[in-house]
């Protein structure tokens, strides 16, 4: 039995009135039940509540609930930075992998989480870091996956691997999707990549149509620390992380990929199991 919730925030998808109309419900069936709730910023355009950063409210509630789809839910993992506050999705958006409970059941499942009558699964992160001539570009926390890709002028890039100092391959092609085990139902999964189980203490490298067709997925134990030397054969490449951030590179950059050590936590459904998702998600069985 978990510890009860005692407050609760809210972060919304960003200009979504249905996600502001589903938080005033929400918000009321919270304060009836005695939860002191607190919203984000783009919450508090819909409720009368003062909005805090994403990271300042990880650090003062008990829950955060993420009204929104999979790309909510990578955004407030992101902001959220290093707090260990379980999360739990309603999915407003598409598939929803991430963001599990349907909105139809959203008031069952909190019901039973108010009651400490849940689960929490932790899932890995990635720390991406890029650097050019030894000096830092930046450096992102991964829920999902890093991605290298060729520009839109290059006709192929050439990616130099290493692991733990030691060289693998040199990928040729279109590029490269790290990914960790949420990631795996998302551009990984597309690429060819495998689907990996949440708790899985591994991570996988899917190439982006190679050049070398024996060139295939391999999967890595989370003690293992990549190293991605970039050779664009014209043009720039582009790093993006979760779909949602990154930057350009250059020939010769260098990018570090290793498993984090600030993974974040997600409320499940005990009743539940990863393959009823799938099946769900997937359309499994069907037709």
């Amino acid at each position: 039995m978990a510890t009860p919730i005692r407050s609760v925030g809210l972060c919304l998808k960003p200009d979504s009135p249905p996600a502001g109309a589903a938080a005033r419900t929400l918000e009321e069936w919270l304060v009836e039940r005695g939860v002191r709730v607190e919203v984000d910023e783009e919450a508090a355009r819909w409720l009368d509540a003062p909005g805090r950063k994403r990271s300042e409210l990880a650090d003062r509630v008990d829950l955060l609930v993420v009204l929104g789809g999979d790309g909510t839910l990578l955004a407030v993992a992101r902001d959220m930075g290093s707090s260990p506050v379980p999360i739990l999705g309603v999915n407003l958006g598409q598939l929803g992998f991430l963001a599990e409970v349907a909105p139809e059941e959203q008031f069952d499942m909190l019901g039973r989480v108010l009651e400490g009558d849940f689960e929490t699964v932790e899932r890995m992160r990635l720390e991406v870091y890029a650097e050019r001539d030894a000096r830092e570009l930046a450096r992102y926390l991964a829920l999902n996956d890093a991605v290298i890709t060729r520009s839109d002028l290059s006709r192929m890039i050439d990616l130099e691997m290493l692991t733990d100092g030691a060289p693998v391959t040199t990928y040729h092609g279109d590029g490269l999707i790290v990914s960790t085990p949420t990631g795996s139902t998302a551009y990984t999964l597309s690429a060819g990549g495998p689907i990996l189980m949440p708790g899985s203490r591994v991570f996988v490298l899917t190439p982006i149509c190679p050049h070398t067709l024996t060139q295939r997925p391999i999967v890595l134990p989370e003690a293992s620390r990549l190293e991605i030397r970039v050779f664009p054969r014209e043009g720039h490449a582009q790093l993006t992380v979760d779909g949602q951030t990154g930057l350009v590179l250059e020939s010769g950059d260098r990018v570090v990929i290793a498993a984090s050590q600030l993974p974040v936590h997600f409320v499940v459904d005990r009743y539940r199991s990863r393959f009823d998702v799938l099946r769900t998600k997937l359309g499994w069985g069907s037709g």
